[in-house]
């Protein structure tokens, strides 16, 4: 059973930092590009960062480039993605997913966690 487990989210206000983690089981990891994406209310899905086996093929949005960062811990099955400088307009649900390809389209990702609600107070 595949699972994607994200947690770490909350309420901070604008400047704040936040680390996100998501725990993958149920599927061989080493296989999978790991992503970030996001929601925002009335909008739709956006990628935020990915990033490959061993920390290959790492991309960001440009709207978080320089603020965030993605990273993994492979032997445990687990990507993280550290938030700082945050803005109001971060504030999103954030997603955890992976895809069989390094590509920044969420909708051609297989499998999704159930998110976590950011949310940054101006």
């Amino acid at each position: 059973q595949v699972q994607l487990v994200e947690s770490g989210g909350g309420l901070v206000q604008a400047g704040d930092s936040l680390r996100l983690s998501c725990a993958a089981s149920g599927f061989t990891f080493s296989n999978y590009y790991m992503t970030w994406v996001r929601q925002a209310p009335g909008k739709e899905r956006e990628f935020v960062a990915g990033r490959g086996w061993r920390g290959l093929n790492l991309y960001y949005a440009e709207s978080v480039k320089g603020r965030f960062s993605i990273s993994g811990d492979d032997a445990r099955s687990t990507v993280f993605l550290q938030m700082n400088s945050l803005k109001p307009e971060d504030t999103a649900v954030y997603y955890c997913a992976a895809a069989r390809r390094a590509e920044r389209l969420p909708e051609r990702y297989d499998f999704w966690g159930q998110g976590t609600q950011v949310t940054v107070s101006s």
